[in-house]
């Protein structure tokens, strides 16, 4: 089973990557973003509650992430493997997701860290934010301390699986299909091995 940790700062281009890399893979794409953000639409309790966090570009509490992402996961029994997007983004959850695939007899293949300088991703947010609406991408000072918050509290996170041999850096700057053909080289050196 091919488990993919996608990873970088708000901006860099995960989303954009991974729904290239699912295509190619035929994983399931796991973005703890997107899920909230449907549950936000939807209004449901946990919407609400993530929403509190987000309007203010506050990480939604570990306990709240890991369930959530935990049941998403559960759907999908014949899935051929993951790509989790913005997901682990603290030592917790990257914990708990290793525990969680261990119930499933399979563990995370790599994180594929998309590295992005931060004038560059701020450029980025405001742009997306003009072309999507989204309002946590049209306010400089949150998008600042949406990318604070990553550099204090998710950033570390590479840590953990640098320990565990599983973390690759990529460059995030440059054309979307070159940055494709770049993390596509790293999943092919690790399946041919």
């Amino acid at each position: 089973m091919l488990n993919i940790v996608l990873f970088g700062p708000p901006g860099s281009g995960k989303g954009t990557q991974a729904t290239k890399l699912v295509e190619k893979y035929n994983l399931v794409h796991l973005s703890t973003g997107d899920i909230f953000r449907a549950n936000i639409k939807g209004e449901t309790d946990l919407g609400k509650l993530a929403k509190s966090y987000l309007d203010k570009g506050q990480l939604v509490p570990d306990e709240v992430t890991i369930d959530i992402l935990q049941s998403e996961a559960t759907k999908h029994t014949t899935a051929e493997g993951f790509i989790f997007d913005g997901f682990p983004r603290t030592i917790t959850q990257a914990e708990a997701l290793d525990k969680y695939l261990a119930s499933r007899n399979t563990s995370v293949t790599m994180m594929l860290s998309l590295e992005v300088p931060e004038e560059e991703l701020r450029k980025r947010l405001l742009l997306r934010g003009k072309d999507s609406g989204r309002a946590d991408d049209q306010n400089p000072e949150v998008i600042q301390n949406r990318i604070d918050i990553y550099h204090r509290d998710t950033a570390p996170a590479k840590e953990f699986y640098t320990a565990q041999k599983k973390y690759r850096a990529i460059n995030g700057v440059g054309e979307i299909e070159t940055i494709f053909q770049a993390l596509c080289s790293e999943i092919n050196s690790v399946q041919h091995s």
